[in-house]
């Protein structure tokens, strides 16, 4: 019987979790490695969860990639063909499908992901493998590539693709587990779709009760449950009774294909079993979907900030750096100053070059709350996870702030890197993708997301096509990087051509000889022409200010015509000088 042929008529019951329950039983070393020196502890593990009523199991071969592993191919080979076999071995006589697992792969480039899961793939094709199973996947990054590859090689393999959702349906990389769903619905070299680990079965259940089910077939293998962590080990709770009934009704609401992540054993499998007996061929046939749909109530997409903008009228955006102490007047005072002088909104940096500040997002919040004042703050992927970044996000727009600037954060210095770690779950073009969903299936009011674009790159085509990726992802304006030499200027006008976005041209005042200096030479992302490090040479502070005003003007004029307004950062608190600046600008363009 095939695979095919199986599903027509019954649910397709998957064994649990190897990495789990093999850690449970032989703790402290990687199952694949297993393969290898102790295979009868694997074989054991497989034939625990046939005899528990699994109809397909899982090669132990999850994690095994040059990544992962850490060795090279060679020995991921070796692996590989011991897996595959010792999954045959417990599988023959027993009418039991055995699946070549095959998690995700972590390399530098897409085209070496991509040679990795050809290398693996390979390897079980020349092994006879006609089953499939790509799981725990943040992202179907290659999945398409993969496939295709695959029934290239054998039309009639059988291919599942899994994701890993949290309970609120996104993926670590911030991707929407609907929205990978309804994508590989539509790609015809995948048989079978659905989710695993990460979430437990009701989760998972509800998650699924929300979903477009297809034609294609349904693939679902929850956790146990969440785990709890004591002594340094993560343990699950024995839940294998409840874990049966949710398996059964993840089958009810549309699920062919169902199984264990993290934390399932035999006993749950076994439960899951008994459950699947008792439900009748025809109730399985006929089930049909009805998903909860998922669209918010229309609501109004105006933004204020962005409306100005589209009617033709240039704004211009002032940087605030926050407080590095409990001491907000100056900063509130000084907002309100350059409102009053003509600033459209208040820029918010992020901890700037990785030094500590008060936090961007409650500044933002006390800007609008107290003053009235629109503010956009920065929000940095180097200090937050996604869980983080969603909740500030949910703030954010519960305090009616709307706009954002998403960046992907300067490194933190290495001196503290014993003390102080980076995050980066994501980058900026995928947080942007990340808020371009939130917009669409959560917020009442959506976020106008703000971008980077930094004109002073020594290859600026790349920077362009970065450039205009974060556009596809929902960035609608970019904020520039200071514009202080000539090729930023034709960066600019190269930029203004090719995106379909908003663009707001930066300027930022140099004060003295050594700031200039020091900005050519110490900051990433900013480059100052000789000529002008040259102007400011024995000059007092008095001078260097009005040579400072004289420059910016001349730059606002140079970047008007590519741009729809001006991004002005604030040195070392001198408002006074940013608002004869604005007073400039606003006299030459508003």
């Amino acid at each position: 019987m095939t695979i095919q042929e199986f599903l027509k008529t019954s649910p397709l019951l998957f064994d649990g979790a190897m990495g789990t329950y093999f850690a449970s039983k032989f703790s402290g070393k990687r199952p694949e490695d297993i393969n290898l020196t102790h295979p009868d502890q694997i074989l054991s593990i497989h034939n625990a969860y046939i005899e528990a009523g699994s109809r397909a199991i899982k090669t132990n071969t999850f994690g095994a990639n040059s990544t992962y592993l850490e060795a090279e191919f060679s020995y991921v080979k070796k692996v590989i063909e011991a897996g595959f076999s010792i999954a045959k071995k417990a599988a023959k006589g027993r009418d039991v499908f055995v699946f070549a697992d095959i998690g995700p792969v972590i390399a530098q480039t897409n085209a070496d992901v991509l040679t990795q899961y050809q290398q693996i793939v390979d390897v079980f094709l020349s092994l006879g493998a006609k089953h499939f199973l790509f799981e725990t996947l943040s992202s179907d990054n290659q999945i398409d590539h993969i496939c295709r590859y695959i029934k290239q090689q054998d039309k009639d393999a059988f291919i599942i693709t899994q994701f890993a959702v949290a309970p609120d349906g996104y993926t670590k990389d911030g991707l929407s587990g609907r929205t990978l769903f309804e994508r590989i619905n539509q790609n015809d070299n995948v048989d079978a779709m659905g989710f695993n680990c990460v979430s437990g079965p009701l989760h998972l259940l509800e998650y699924l009760k929300t979903l477009p089910i297809g034609e294609k077939y349904v693939s679902i293998m929850p956790n146990a449950g969440y785990p709890t962590i004591a002594n340094g080990r993560t343990f699950f709770s024995d839940n294998a009774t409840y874990f049966g009934e949710k398996t059964g009704q993840l089958v009810k609401t549309g699920a062919r294909i169902v199984g264990g992540c993290c934390g399932t054993t035999p006993l749950h499998i076994e439960k899951a079993a008994e459950v699947l007996r008792k439900i009748r061929t025809k109730t399985i046939s006929n089930i049909t979907a009805s998903p909860k749909p998922l669209k918010k109530e229309p609501v109004s997409r105006k933004n204020s900030l962005l409306s100005r903008m589209e009617n033709g009228k240039k704004i211009i955006a002032v940087e605030l750096d926050p407080p590095a102490d409990t001491d907000i007047a100056f900063f509130m005072k000084s907002a309100k100053l350059l409102v009053d002088s003509g600033a459209d909104c208040i820029t918010i940096a992020d901890c700037p070059i990785a030094r500590m500040r008060a936090d961007s997002s409650l500044l933002a919040a006390k800007l609008k709350r107290e003053l009235n004042i629109i503010p956009l703050p920065h929000m940095t992927c180097r200090d937050r996870n996604l869980n983080a970044t969603k909740a500030l996000l949910l703030g954010l727009s519960i305090e009616e702030i709307h706009n954002v600037l998403i960046v992907t954060g300067d490194p933190i210095p290495s001196a503290e890197r014993d003390e102080i770690k980076s995050v980066y779950n994501f980058n900026s073009t995928m947080l942007a993708s990340y808020i371009t969903d939130l917009n669409q299936h959560l917020l009442k009011h959506p976020f106008t997301i703000y971008g980077a674009l930094d004109v002073n790159s020594l290859n600026f085509d790349i920077e362009l096509k970065r450039a205009q990726k974060k556009v596809q992802n929902g960035v609608s304006v970019f904020l520039t990087q200071p514009i202080l030499t000539e090729d930023a200027v034709e960066n600019l006008k190269k930029a203004k051509k090719n995106l379909p976005a908003k663009i707001l041209g930066g300027i930022i005042p140099i004060v003295s000889y050594k700031n200039a200096c020091y900005m050519n030479s110490e900051i990433s992302g900013i480059r100052v022409s000789e000529k002008i490090i040259s102007l400011y040479k024995n000059l007092n502070k008095e001078e260097a200010e009005d040579l400072a005003v004289t420059i910016s003007q001349k730059i606002s004029k140079q970047v008007a015509p590519y741009s729809d307004g001006f991004y002005l950062m604030t040195p070392f608190k001198r408002v006074a000088l940013i608002q004869r600046i604005i007073e400039n600008i606003k006299a030459d363009f508003i």
